[in-house]
């Protein structure tokens, strides 16, 4: 998979250096280029806002630059997504959809946002990460990609998108480490015994006692299927 990030903040991008991401890219499994939208201003100064038409706070980013950005990477295969307030709510179903496609083109936006044109001209699938908005489209696009990128083939094990929260509407179950005992609190004993078919019988129960407590939501959302 090739993902292509177009934004005028190129070095808000350095944690996709990190850890799984990274090793990702290493293995070759995915590959992720970072595109400064400046380099396509026709500005002197590489300008790419300006006011808005009809008024009003902030400034917008301006369709040119963008566009021409866009166009440099953009071919057949190419599937566009723009975070976005007005866009579809997050979630691990679409973040499985998207780790399907073989070339992904990341629109940031920032300021008040982008000229509607350029949404007008490449309609890019629109997400939103939240009912909330940040100052640019950098932080939201980095969810997206992580999310997506656990599950291209290869780059985390199959048991652990099987067994992880949301992939059968529950949350995960809890889980717990060395040692067994800490601050007086004990690891549950099923755990420790080594019968694997009670620790996969208690999981399961937790899971779902998890998700009545926490998400009743998904619960609902199990039964409407």
């Amino acid at each position: 998979m090739v993902i292509d990030i177009l934004t005028l903040f190129p070095e808000s991008f350095a944690p996709l250096g990190e850890s799984i991401i990274k090793r990702a890219q290493e293995s070759g499994k995915i590959k992720i280029n970072i595109i400064n939208i400046r380099d396509f201003s026709q500005d002197k100064h590489k300008k790419c806002d300006d006011y808005p038409f009809g008024g009003g706070a902030g400034m917008l980013m301006m369709a040119q630059p963008v566009c021409d950005a866009v166009e440099s990477v953009l071919d057949e295969k190419s599937h566009i997504v723009m975070a976005s307030p007005s866009g579809q709510t997050f979630n691990a179903k679409i973040a499985e959809e998207l780790s399907k496609e073989e070339h992904l083109i990341f629109i940031c936006g920032h300021y008040e946002g982008i000229d509607e044109r350029v949404v007008e001209i490449f309609k890019p699938q629109q997400i939103s990460i939240g009912d909330y908005v940040l100052t640019g489209g950098e932080l939201p696009t980095m969810v997206i990609i992580d999310a997506l990128c656990r599950f291209v083939e290869g780059v985390i094990s199959n048991d652990s998108l099987q067994e992880e929260s949301f992939s059968n509407n529950l949350l995960e179950y809890p889980q717990y480490t060395r040692p067994s005992l800490f601050r007086g609190l004990s690891v549950p004993e099923v755990l420790l015994s080594g019968n694997h078919k009670e620790i996969a019988r208690w999981r399961e129960e937790q899971a779902l006692e998890k998700t009545k407590k926490l998400r009743p939501d998904l619960l609902k959302k199990q039964e409407k299927k």
